[in-house]
C-alpha cells in the first residue's frame, strides 16, 4: 500500500494520468525550452509551468465549449423549470408528481439536453486538473533533468547518514511513510528536498563539486521574475523583512503579488462564467438556497486561492495564476462564440437529435408531449376509472330471447367468437364449440 505522496504519484486514477499523460508532456516542454534557450535557462521551471498549463487547457478546450453551451441552454430553460416547480409546489400527491416529471422531461427534450448535462465533461476534466496539480507539486518526479540534479543531492544525504535527520524535519511529516517502502529511499529523500526552501536545500546539498553544480542548476531553474519558486511567499516576505542589509521591498512586493494575483484572476474567472438566471419567486426556497450557495462559493474560492498560494511554494502560485488567466481568456473567446449562436436554432437542432435517439430506443417522442400536456385531474380520472364489465356468455344468450331468430343466430356466432378468443376452450368455429353454446342457450331459455 503506497503512502499518500510519492515522488511519482501512485493513485489508482490520478497516478496513471500524471505518469503516462501529463508527466511526459511537461518533460517534453521543459526539454524543448531548454533546447531553444540554451545557456539562458534561468526561470525554466516557471516558463515550463506556464507553457504546460496553456497546453493542457487548450487540449481541454472542446470539452469547455460543450460545457459552456450546456450552461447557456440551462440559463435559458431554467425559468421554465422553476415555473414547473412553483406550479406543483404545494401538490405532493402521486398524480401531481407524475405530471411534474412529465412536464420537466418535456422541457429537457425541448432543449435537447439531459438532466445530467455537463457531468460527462466534468468527469473527464476533473481528474486531469487534479493530476495536473500533482505534477506541478512534484516536478522532479516528472522532469527527468530536474530529477537528476535532485538525485545527486539525495545520494549525498543518504551517504552522509542524514536520512533520519531529514525524516525528523517538519517538512517531512507527509512523506515519513515513504521511507519505509523498500527501494524508495531515494524517492522519499527527493520528496523532502523538493518541499524545502532554498536555504534548507543548501544546508543538505553537500560540498562536493557534483552537489554544488546540482544545487546551482536547481536554483537557476527556479529563479523566475526575481523569486525562487521553491520558496513560499510567506517565507520570502519573512526573509526579505529580516534581511541584515535592509528590507528587500522588491522581493516583498513580488511575494505579496502572487496570492493577490491568484485571488484576482480567480475572481475574474468566476465573473466571466455564465450565470444562471435564478428567481426565488419562481423556484421557491430551493432555488433561492442554491443561488445563495453559489454566491458564497464564488466569494470563497478567490480567498482560498490567496491562502494556498501564500503558504505553498511560489511554483504552485505561478501555476494557479497561469491557469486562471488561461481560463479567463478561454472564457472570453467561448462567450463570444456562444453569443453568436442562434439559441433557438440550436434548440431545434438538439430536439431533432433527441428525437432520433428516442426513436432508436423504440420510444415514441410524441409520448412525452402527450403526458406533459395532460392535466393532473385528467390523469387522476383516467387512473381511477374502472374498466367496463364484460358480459358473460350466459347474459348474451339470455338477451337472444328478446330478439328475432336472425339476431339470435348472430348473437350465438358472436358468443362463439368471444369464447374461442378469450377462453380458448374449443377450437374456433368447431362443431363442439357451437354445440356447447346451444346447450348453454337452451339451459338459460328453460330457466
Amino acid at each position: 500500500m503506497y503512502a499518500v505522496l510519492l515522488t511519482q504519484y501512485q493513485g489508482k486514477i490520478l497516478g496513471p494520468i500524471a505518469k503516462y499523460i501529463l508527466g511526459p508532456i511537461i518533460n517534453l516542454i521543459f526539454k524543448f525550452l531548454d533546447l531553444i534557450l540554451g545557456s539562458f535557462d534561468s526561470g525554466l521551471i516557471g516558463l515550463s509551468i506556464i507553457g504546460f498549463t496553456i497546453v493542457i487547457y487548450l487540449l481541454l478546450m472542446p470539452l469547455t465549449v460543450k460545457q459552456q453551451k450546456f450552461s447557456k441552454l440551462s440559463a435559458k430553460m431554467n425559468p421554465e423549470l422553476q415555473a414547473i416547480q412553483a406550479k406543483y409546489k404545494d401538490r405532493k400527491d402521486q398524480d401531481s408528481m407524475m405530471a411534474m416529471n412529465a412536464e420537466t422531461k418535456q422541457v429537457y427534450a425541448k432543449y435537447g439536453v439531459s438532466p445530467s448535462g455537463s457531468c460527462v465533461q466534468l468527469l473527464i476534466q476533473m481528474p486531469i486538473l487534479f493530476a495536473l496539480y500533482r505534477v506541478i507539486y512534484s516536478l522532479p518526479a516528472y522532469i527527468s533533468t530536474l530529477r537528476g540534479y535532485f538525485e545527486t543531492i539525495a545520494q549525498n544525504v543518504i551517504n552522509s547518514g542524514k536520512v533520519e535527520e531529514i525524516k525528523a524535519l517538519k517538512e517531512a511529516a507527509a512523506y515519513v511513510k515513504n521511507f519505509d517502502i523498500e527501494g524508495n529511499q531515494v524517492n522519499a529523500v527527493i520528496d523532502v528536498l523538493n518541499s524545502m526552501n532554498v536555504d534548507q536545500l543548501t544546508k543538505y546539498a553537500g560540498s562536493s563539486a557534483n552537489c554544488i553544480e546540482a544545487l546551482e542548476k536547481i536554483k537557476t531553474y527556479n529563479f523566475f521574475l526575481g523569486m525562487n519558486l521553491s520558496n513560499s511567499p510567506s517565507y520570502m516576505i519573512q526573509q526579505a523583512w529580516n534581511n541584515a542589509s535592509g528590507k528587500q521591498w522588491g522581493v516583498i512586493i513580488a511575494a505579496i503579488l502572487i496570492p493577490v494575483l491568484a485571488a484576482a484572476t480567480q475572481w475574474i474567472n468566476v465573473k466571466l462564467m455564465p450565470q444562471q438566471n435564478t428567481n426565488g419567486s419562481q423556484g421557491g426556497d430551493t432555488a433561492e438556497s442554491m443561488q445563495q450557495s453559489m454566491k458564497m462559493m464564488n466569494n470563497v474560492m478567490p480567498l482560498m486561492s490567496a491562502f494556498f498560494c501564500f503558504t505553498f511554494s511560489s511554483g504552485i502560485g505561478i501555476y494557479w495564476i497561469a491557469g486562471s488567466v488561461v481560463r479567463s481568456i478561454q472564457q472570453v473567446i467561448v462567450n463570444k462564440h456562444i453569443d453568436k449562436i442562434d439559441i433557438d436554432a440550436l434548440v431545434e437542432k438538439n430536439k431533432e437529435k433527441q428525437k432520433i435517439k428516442m426513436e432508436k430506443k423504440g420510444i415514441d417522442p410524441n409520448t412525452i408531449d402527450k403526458y406533459a400536456s395532460m392535466k393532473t385531474k385528467s390523469i387522476a380520472s383516467a387512473a381511477n376509472a374502472a374498466p367496463a364489465p364484460r358480459r358473460s356468455i350466459s347474459e348474451k344468450a339470455k338477451n337472444v330471447n328478446s330478439v328475432s331468430k336472425k339476431e339470435k343466430d348472430e348473437a350465438m356466432n358472436e358468443a362463439v367468437s368471444e369464447n374461442s378468443s378469450e377462453k380458448k376452450v374449443f377450437a374456433e368455429g368447431s362443431l363442439a364449440a357451437k354445440a356447447n353454446l346451444v346447450r348453454q342457450y337452451n339451459e338459460n331459455n328453460n330457466n
